[in-house]
C-alpha cells in the first residue's frame, strides 16, 4: 500500500511537469502573424523565489532530489528534512544580492522519539531592499513633482515545516509561511480636504502599500534503491490571489521535479573517501521560461566540498544570472556537526551574488 502511494504521487508529479501548461508561452493572432508573448511581470513576491542556502546555489539550485538532511531543506523540498542524520539542525544564511539588496534567512529542525512522529521545522526570512528611497507625487511647481518623504521597502517570511518517512525509501514533507511584503507609504491623490500636507503646503493623501499571505510548500522524496539514485518533486509557493490597486497577482508558484546520484557508486572508487553528487533538476515556474537546472558536488573524506551548477540552461540569453561556484567544510566531533558555505553566481551587467552560510547539527 506504501509503494502504491509513493507510485502514484511520482505519476501525478511528472503528469504536472510534462502536460501541456496553463502558465506556457502564448501566441496572439495578429492580422498578419502571430505574435509571441513571453510569461514575465506575472507575480508578485518575487523574493520567495530566490535561492537563499549557499550549498544549493552552489549547485545551481538542483537540490530537489539532493538530500539535504537538514533544516534548510523546507526552503527547497520539504521532504528532504525526513532524512535528517541527528536529532537537531539548524542553519544560518545571509545573501548580497543584486543593486544592495540584503537577505537574511535562517531555520530549525527538530526529530523528537528519532523520527518515530517526523520531524518539525522553523524557518524565517527577511529582505532589505538597501536602504532609503525618496518618494515623489505629480505637482505643479517648476520641478514638476513634490518629495513626499522616504521609505524603505522590506519583505518577510515566517514558516512551520513538517516532514516525514514513510518507508525507508518514500518521503513527504510541507511547508507552510506566512509572507509579508511592505512597499512603503506613497502619496495616493491630492485633494484639498486631504489630511496631510506636502512640504509645499500640497495637501495629499497617502496609503500604505504592504500585503500579506499564507503560502505552501510540499514535496516528495523517492529512493529508487538503485544504487543512491533518487527522485523528487516539489511544488512551492501555492497561494491565493493579491490584488495592488486594481491589478491582480499570484506569488511565484513553481513546479519541479528532479534526479541525482552519487556517480561515485559507479566506480571502484572507495565511497568513504569520494562522493560526486550529480544532480539535475526540471523546472516551471508561473512567470518565467521552463528550465532546466544542473548541479555538482564533489566532497573528499566528507570533509570538504567544490561545487558548481547552472540555474538556468536551455532558456536563451534573455536573463542576467549564469554559473555558480561554491565550496564547503564541515567538522564532526563528538557527535556535533559544523559546517561552513560559500556561493559565488555570475550576474551578468550586475554585480556577483555572493551567499554564505552556517549549519550546525547533533
Amino acid at each position: 500500500m506504501k509503494r502504491s502511494i509513493a507510485t502514484t504521487c511520482l505519476l501525478v508529479a511528472i503528469g504536472l511537469l510534462t502536460a501541456p501548461s496553463t502558465f506556457a508561452q502564448t501566441g496572439i493572432a495578429g492580422p498578419d502573424d502571430e505574435v509571441e508573448t513571453a510569461k514575465r511581470g506575472q507575480t508578485g513576491f518575487k523574493f520567495l523565489a530566490e535561492s537563499v542556502d549557499a550549498r544549493a546555489t552552489a549547485m545551481g539550485g538542483a537540490v530537489t532530489s539532493s538530500t539535504l538532511g537538514s533544516s534548510t531543506a523546507m526552503f527547497y523540498n520539504p521532504a528532504s528534512m525526513a532524512r535528517m542524520d541527528g536529532n537537531f539542525s539548524a542553519g544560518f544564511g545571509i545573501m548580497s544580492y543584486i543593486v544592495d539588496i540584503q537577505y537574511n534567512a535562517a531555520s530549525v529542525a527538530y526529530r523528537p522519539s528519532g523520527g518515530n512522529y517526523g520531524v518539525v521545522g522553523l524557518t524565517f526570512m527577511n529582505v532589505d531592499y538597501g536602504g532609503e528611497f525618496f518618494g515623489t507625487v505629480r505637482a505643479e511647481n517648476d520641478q514638476g513633482y513634490v518629495e513626499t518623504g522616504e521609505y524603505s521597502p522590506t519583505a518577510l517570511a515566517i514558516g512551520l515545516g513538517y516532514a516525514r518517512s514513510f518507508t525507508d525509501r518514500f518521503s513527504v514533507g510541507a511547508h507552510i509561511k506566512y509572507t509579508q511584503q511592505d512597499l512603503g507609504s506613497f502619496a495616493k491623490a491630492r485633494a484639498d480636504d486631504a489630511p496631510v500636507a506636502l512640504d509645499d503646503g500640497t495637501a495629499a493623501t497617502f496609503e500604505d502599500y504592504a500585503l500579506n499571505t499564507i503560502a505552501v510548500d510540499f514535496g516528495i522524496l523517492y529512493d529508487t534503491g538503485f544504487e543512491s539514485l533518487t527522485i523528487a518533486m516539489n511544488t512551492r509557493n501555492f497561494s491565493r490571489e493579491l490584488v495592488y490597486e486594481r491589478e491582480r497577482f499570484e506569488l511565484p508558484l513553481t513546479f519541479q521535479i528532479g534526479i541525482s546520484m552519487d556517480v561515485i557508486d559507479l566506480t571502484t572508487l572507495d565511497p568513504n573517501m569520494h562522493s560526486f553528487l550529480v544532480s539535475v533538476d526540471a523546472q516551471r515556474p508561473r512567470d518565467f521560461a521552463e528550465h532546466v537546472k544542473f548541479g555538482g558536488e564533489y566532497t573528499i573524506m566528507n570533509i570538504f566540498s567544490l561545487r558548481g551548477g547552472l540555474g538556468r540552461a536551455f532558456v536563451g540569453d534573455d536573463h542576467e544570472e549564469g554559473f555558480s561556484l561554491g565550496a564547503g567544510l564541515k567538522y564532526d566531533a563528538s557527535g556535533i556537526g559544523f559546517g561552513v558555505d560559500y556561493a559565488y553566481t555570475d550576474f551578468g551587467i550586475f554585480d556577483t551574488v555572493q551567499r554564505f552560510a552556517v549549519n550546525l547539527t547533533f
